[in-house]
């Protein structure tokens, strides 16, 4: 009882307004000092990776580097038939007039027809970096409107990097203003079931809110150390309401049990204490896991990873810091006012006719929870066998898995842009992807390198692979030399990668390659698109490794075992693959489209394994800290380890049941998304969260424990010691002679 959880609570809860007072203040701090200093945004530096990272540092020494581009697009409007080609050049003039005259734009290309007089596009080049272009798109915008509106008869609209990606983001506040609505709600109702009081369901996720709400301050601030790649928002969204109300659910429950068990016979302050010495310390050993297993992710070497680290930590540590300040102030005060309510009945004299019966808390399993549990103890061996096997038939299609970047051409059509985009792309398909050749060399050296890449144009001009289109520019210190050719393809077909493979390997070995001193790289948007998967390929084994050691480490020191330690890697090896399995059943075949609301690319998105396997492993060591903790406590007690096991399990199953629902709820809302890879992310982590709720600490963690038996606990002699203890104690004697 003298443990630093128990300290905290004990002063929250005998200064409950303090407690209260202090938690919303710090809120507001971190608010306040996060606006203040505001959000330091990743730059397009911080997203090379790789070989086309690489080329895109050289291009951009020499002034060559990628630039935010839009294009106009003037075709016929649908229904009027054949293109007024003297309508389009007009309206294509005046557009090339109000763009050049716009501040944000750097140069704008004389009008292009397509094929067969279709269309007439116009390409306008914005100042600034790649990805700042979505910030200052609007008046581009704004004049491509307003041409519209002068040519009715017209087909008169924009697309380009910069549009698509303020659509993407305005589809994505949209979607997560649409998760917010159904998750909260949802959880609402799951916690005024679990509690039957709405004062008792409300605290829950009022913290959990405002824990969010604390750690998107945090996380502006600590973006100027871990630039925030756009990602840690939704993170903390998705983190931090999961983990809000389970690490708040934990301790409710808790001190329910407690005060039921003391029968009115403690104060609300001890019954609080206990909780906290028991759940709260639960609570501290489930965050820190999450926390250190988020921060593996940091090893990616990749600045969306990092930001999903930052802002999974950060909403974690919070969480954990809530329900051990502000919630035993809230409980105590919850407590006093009961009991006064209490007194005031018991002054006012009994009313048989008119008072309820009083709901007590039930402590044991529940009737669904016993029939579970019955086989399970009775056929161990048999519900280990089965279950395990299970697991690992859902496991199987990883064996077929594909991970691709998540390209420009998956993002929703509900994206007015991008459905521009399609059209363009349809009317030029040179405009699809590129390939660029970046040469870096001494500036006596650029006559050469030139005459190089022009033979390397040569050579690749009749490929089919590619549109015979090329462009060479060179940088004014003659330092620089950048080739780049066009892909009638997208970046994820086989003809794209295919051809930056040959050009890779063949074309510029043999061109540029011979140049001596100079140094080569592709890059280009066919190259990102392969290089960013090829990285998270090379770091998944890197993470996995030290995600193992530090689920292992975590367990150890928390349980004083080493057994439950492998069991616990071994448990979330099992569930994570088998959700992983599910996901490439769904998404990488046609068969769920309708159901799930997609179109398959036939692959997972890259980063989409890897943020399971790190989120999955932190979450899933909530459950097992918490169910572990229950056998854990009976066992000390010196009850027989089979029959804390099962005690242990039906006494959490509650509690774990409704966590789980929650989280589920909260993950499956994001699966509702328009952007393919975050729905991808919550579904599978809401498919991993209902096997590690419901199969894994329900059958696989108790059938598994039972057969170890006192094996679980080794090489820690507590249990062992309290089970001695148990067994030595006196007995009363039945008869003296």
């Amino acid at each position: 009882m003298k443990n630093l959880p128990v300290r905290m609570a004990r002063w929250s809860a005998a200064h409950p307004w303090r407690g209260i007072v202090g938690w919303f203040v710090f809120v507001v701090l971190c608010l306040g000092i996060g606006i203040s200093v505001g959000t330091n945004t990743a730059t397009t530096e911080d997203f090379r990776i790789g070989e086309a990272g690489r080329g895109e540092a050289i291009a951009a020494e020499g002034g060559l580097q990628q630039r935010p581009v839009e294009h106009v697009l003037i075709t016929a409007k649908p229904g009027t038939g054949k293109l007024d080609i003297a309508a389009a050049d007009s309206a294509a003039a005046d557009i090339a007039a109000r763009m050049a005259k716009l501040p944000e734009v750097l140069s704008v290309t004389d009008p292009v027809r397509g094929a067969d007089d279709t269309a007439v596009r116009v390409t306008i080049t914005m100042k600034g970096p790649e990805l700042e272009g979505k910030k200052h798109v609007d008046p581009l915008l704004g004049q491509t409107a307003a041409v519209q509106k002068a040519n009715p008869g017209l087909r008169v609209e924009e697309t380009g990097s910069p549009s698509i990606s303020k659509g993407v983001e305005k589809l994505r506040g949209d979607d997560l203003s649409r998760t917010e609505v159904i998750a909260l709600p949802v959880t609402l109702i799951t916690l005024l079931l679990v509690f039957s009081s709405v004062a008792m369901a409300l605290v829950p996720l009022l913290l959990a809110l405002s824990s969010i709400a604390a750690a998107v301050g945090l996380s502006m601030v600590a973006s100027h150390v871990f630039p925030d790649a756009g990602v840690g928002t939704n993170v903390i969204l998705l983190i931090g309401l999961a983990v809000g109300v389970d690490y708040t659910l934990f301790h409710l429950k808790r001190e329910r049990e407690e005060r039921a068990r003391a029968g009115g016979k403690l104060s609300p302050l001890a019954v609080v204490e206990l909780a906290a010495a028991t759940s709260g310390r639960a609570v501290v050993l489930s965050g820190l896991a999450v926390a250190v297993s988020s921060a593996t992710l940091y090893l990616a070497d990749d600045v969306i990873f990092s930001s999903i680290a930052t802002g999974a930590i950060l909403v974690t540590l919070v969480a954990v810091v809530s329900s051990l300040t502000v919630l035993p102030a809230l409980l105590a005060k919850l407590g006093m006012r009961a009991e006064r309510r209490a007194e005031r009945r018991a002054a006012r004299g009994p009313a048989p006719k008119r008072q309820k019966k009083q709901k007590t808390h039930k402590a044991g399993p529940g009737r669904l929870t016993a029939a579970v549990l019955r086989p399970v103890a009775k056929h161990p061996t048999a519900t280990l066998t089965v279950t395990v096997l299970g697991l690992l038939a859902l496991a199987a299609p990883v064996l077929g898995l594909e991970l691709t970047d998540m390209g420009r051409e998956t993002h929703s059509r509900s994206i007015v842009a991008m459905q521009v985009y399609d059209r363009l792309n349809a009317a030029y398909p040179d405009l699809k992807s590129m390939h660029q050749v970046v040469v870096r060399a001494d500036a006596d050296r650029s006559p050469e390198v030139t005459a190089a890449l022009r033979e390397l144009a040569a050579d690749v001009r009749d490929d089919p692979r590619l549109s015979g289109t090329s462009r060479l520019t060179t940088s004014p210190d003659q330092r620089i030399s950048m080739l780049q050719l066009q892909v009638p393809y997208h970046v994820s077909s086989n003809e794209a990668q295919s051809s930056l493979k040959d050009i890779r390997d063949t074309y510029v070995p043999e061109t540029v390659g011979r140049v001596k001193g100079a140094e080569t790289a592709v890059t280009g948007d066919v190259a990102r698109y392969t290089d960013y998967p090829t990285h998270q390929e090379q770091k998944l084994p890197l993470i996995i490794g030290a995600l193992l050691l530090v689920t292992f480490a975590m367990t150890v020191w928390a349980f004083r075992s080493v057994v439950l330690g492998l069991v616990g890697i071994v448990l979330n090896l099992l569930s994570a693959a088998a959700s992983l399995g599910i996901l490439v059943m769904v998404f990488q075949h046609t068969w769920a489209e309708g159901l799930v609301d997609f179109t398959s690319t036939g692959s997972i998105g890259s980063r989409v394994p890897l943020f399971l396997f790190v989120i999955l492993f932190g979450l899933s060591m909530d459950y097992q800290v918490f169910v572990i903790s229950r056998i854990r406590e009976a066992a000390l007690r010196g009850v027989p380890t089979r029959k804390a096991v099962i005690e242990g399990i039906g006494s959490s199953a509650g509690v774990v049941t409704s966590a789980a629902v929650v989280m589920v709820t909260v993950f499956a809302s994001f699966a509702a998304l328009h952007l393919i890879e975050m729905k991808q992310i919550g579904f599978s982590l809401a498919v991993a969260v209902l096997l590690d709720a419901f199969v894994i600490r329900m059958l696989v963690l108790p059938s598994l424990m039972l057969l170890l038996g006192e094996a679980n606990w080794w090489p820690s002699r507590g249990v062992r010691r309290a089970h001695r203890t148990t067994e030595q104690a006196p007995r009363p004697l039945e008869s003296v002679r």
